[in-house]
């Protein structure tokens, strides 16, 4: 129970970081979080063949709410495409889904080498954004579809909400960057949903998991990270207006490379 409790505290310590850093400077929490919880959740008893699994899952069910808040903010000012969910809708939910059971078919450790290799590549786009030239004619129905379940697949695997991956995609087919951010947030909390109900489904076949979990959802880290994350989620988005965030930016993804290094060393 004590490690129950030091886990939820530290959770909680971690939600106001990563909600504080998504406000400032526009980041997923899942690139901070899935690192974390790999270190934290052995406390609790969660064995190193599953280790991975959850803290993706973890975090993959912590976006819920704060893509919906941010997904609620931009469709009032009305920078959600609603016309292109059409195309891309099928395919987000299928490949999200999808991805719990296809996670569940990957060694743990094999599952933290990709992540790794995920959280380096991420931190180079971070530090020096890769902008394509837009292209104004959207792509075919079948091209969305097949873009929107590949993006919805690799967000659900590596406990994200999919708009690192997302946005350029949008930004090439020529949307707007407020409309790309707008349409993402939704589906990044669709990609939530339904990446964490597969890996809850997938999860439930597991019988090892220490008490706590849900699925391969630990739950009292998620509680700490839910409660923290929106509520301190708003004070980043204020110093945005001050802070050198584009300085701040590449510090982080100097850190971020560290993190990532050190994980693919580890395993």
């Amino acid at each position: 129970m004590d490690n129950i409790l030091l886990v939820f505290s530290i959770c909680l310590v971690l939600g106001g970081f990563v909600g504080f850093m998504a406000g400032l400077l526009g980041i997923g929490g899942g690139l901070i979080i899935v690192p974390a919880l790999i270190y934290l959740l052995p406390w609790v008893g969660v064995e190193s063949s599953q280790l991975t699994h959850v803290a993706i899952a973890t975090s993959l069910a912590s976006i819920i709410l704060t893509s919906l808040s941010s997904a609620v903010a931009h469709n009032k000012r009305g920078n959600v495409p609603w016309t292109l969910f059409k195309p891309m809708l099928p395919g987000i939910l299928i490949g999200a889904l999808a991805s719990g059971f296809i996670s569940e078919q990957i060694a743990s450790d094999d599952l933290q080498r990709a992540f790794a290799v995920f959280v380096v590549l991420m931190a180079i786009q971070m530090a020096f954004p890769f902008k394509p030239k837009a292209n104004k004619q959207t792509p075919k129905f079948v091209v969305l579809f097949l873009v929107s379940t590949l993006i919805a697949i690799i967000a659900g695997l590596m406990g994200i909400g999919g708009g690192v991956l997302l946005v350029p995609f949008l930004t090439f087919c020529g949307l707007q960057m407020r409309q790309a951010v707008g349409f993402s947030s939704v589906t990044g909390c669709l990609i939530a949903i339904s990446g964490t109900t597969g890996y809850i489904i997938a999860g439930m076949k597991v019988t090892d998991l220490p008490e706590g979990t849900f699925g391969f959802i630990y739950l009292p880290a998620l509680a700490g990270i839910i409660i923290s994350s929106m509520l301190i989620a708003p004070l980043g988005v204020k110093a945005a207006s001050t802070w050198p965030t584009p300085i701040l930016k590449r510090v982080f993804a100097g850190l971020l490379m560290i993190v990532g290094i050190k994980m693919a060393l580890s395993v």
